[in-house]
């Protein structure tokens, strides 16, 4: 399953590693994902999202609802 978060859209960024004789390789910088399981209480069933643990406290202060609307407006299934 891929680093993103379904309400912000969250995705891993690229970047190098720089090593003491500064040689570059690659590197990826993924965003901080957690499985989250909420109460919706519009349709009376849980839902599963994988959010960031910024789009946690989206959640927190916007509402579950609001944020299930949102992540439906982008297109993903919830």
């Amino acid at each position: 399953m891929s680093a993103h978060c379904m309400l912000t859209g969250a995705r891993p960024g690229f970047g190098n590693r720089i090593s003491h004789s500064h040689r570059r390789t690659s590197r990826r910088f993924d965003p901080n994902i957690q499985s989250k399981r909420y109460w919706l209480a519009a349709e009376n069933r849980h839902v599963r999202l994988r959010l960031s643990t910024k789009g946690i406290k989206t959640v927190d202060v916007i509402g579950v609802e609001a944020a299930v609307a949102r992540i439906r407006a982008r297109g993903v299934r919830v």
